[in-house]
């Protein structure tokens, strides 16, 4: 299988336009957002805070989704051919305040240098914070989110992290909360490291689950526990570190409006498990830039208009931070068509 091809509309660089477009996020809508902007003969800088491009591709998905070589031949082509300019390990923000995946940042620019000293300015940055409920022994040493977990484990596997500072899951019991594709390769990770016991807790059942029942039954093949229809109630701990969790069992209810079944707790019910670790999988929020004065939605969502556009004029969005997590497919698309109406408005607009 050969390497992602993000600027598959040429084969070589263009005439160039003059233009100068700034991309914040090197992920799936960042970089084929560059790989068509490039394509269209534009200058393309991709700024981002990991040590490599790729964003959650390389960082957060395990390599039997997505294998490495695939992705870093993908942007060494846009490095190596069409001149794209990548600045790793730089965080584009206003304030201090850390997310996951910050572990590599060793420059801050600030957001509005960009706005002003480029044409256009893309934001993909991507769903970085992790939902983690409020119930009790959260704070528990050995309590992760899914995307920290899984992004300590790839940062090592890509040479970028040493060992030793990764989760030792050799011979440990794994709980895992949630059932979509972070917790499905939460727990596949676990297996493949050595864990003991590896059990997934979901509030509903396998027919809901929104990696699919095909994810569970291989997981369940593989020796994973599926604890359907349970919620966490609280992780119980000793000495500050995790001992267990308490677990409810559940009934769905009838249909609501959207036709989705809402778990309802059924009274004394609980139970048990000892385990040592507890991944959180059950959501992520998108991550803009902080402190960029952008119209955002409810749920954290850069607002854009049919163009892509944000409500400040040349910057646009694409990819998860504007669409909420999705797969890698949809942001790619996304990106691109992003990409198209940057690449309108710089030929109409910036004349």
């Amino acid at each position: 299988m050969n390497g992602m091809r993000f600027a598959f509309l040429c084969r070589e660089k263009p005439s160039p336009t003059g233009k100068k477009v700034a991309i914040i996020g090197a992920g799936p809508a960042g970089l084929s957002a560059a790989g068509y902007l490039v394509c269209h003969g534009h200058d393309v800088h991709v700024y981002d805070k990991l040590p490599e491009p790729g964003g959650l591709m390389l960082f957060g998905i395990p390599e039997f989704r997505i294998p490495i070589y695939r992705v870093r031949e993908g942007y060494k082509e846009l490095e190596n051919v069409f001149e794209v300019k990548f600045y790793p390990n730089t965080k584009v923000s206003f304030g201090d305040e850390e997310e996951e995946g910050d572990d590599f940042v060793k420059n801050v620019v600030d957001f509005n240098e960009l706005v002003q000293n480029y044409d256009a300015v893309l934001i993909a940055t991507g769903t970085w914070k992790s939902f983690i409920p409020d119930i009790e022994g959260v704070e528990l040493e050995g309590v992760y989110p899914a995307l920290g977990y899984l992004f300590r484990i790839k940062s090592a596997k890509l040479g970028h992290l040493d060992w030793s500072e990764v989760v030792p899951i050799e011979g440990k019991r794994v709980m895992v909360i949630g059932a979509g594709h972070t917790a499905v390769d939460a727990a596949m990770e676990s297996l493949l490291l050595g864990a003991e016991k590896v059990y997934m807790s979901y509030r509903r059942t396998i027919r809901e689950a929104p990696a699919g029942a095909y994810e569970i039954n291989l997981l369940q093949k593989r020796g994973v526990k599926w604890l359907e229809l349970t919620v966490p109630v609280r992780i119980i701990g000793e000495n500050g570190k995790v001992e267990a969790i308490e677990l409810q069992k559940c009934k769905l209810s009838e249909p609501d409006e959207t036709g989705r079944r809402r778990p309802i707790p059924i009274e004394g019910s609980n139970f048990q498990i000892d385990v040592d670790y507890v991944i959180f999988a059950v959501g992520q929020r998108p991550t803009p830039p902080k402190g960029a004065e952008i119209a955002v939605d409810k749920k954290g969502r850069i607002i854009v208009d049919s163009r892509h556009m944000t409500s400040i004029e040349g910057v646009f969005a694409a990819g998860d931070v504007a669409t909420g997590p999705s797969k890698v497919g949809r942001a790619v698309l996304d990106g691109l068509l992003a990409a198209e109406s940057m690449h309108h408005w710089l030929m109409e607009v910036r004349k």
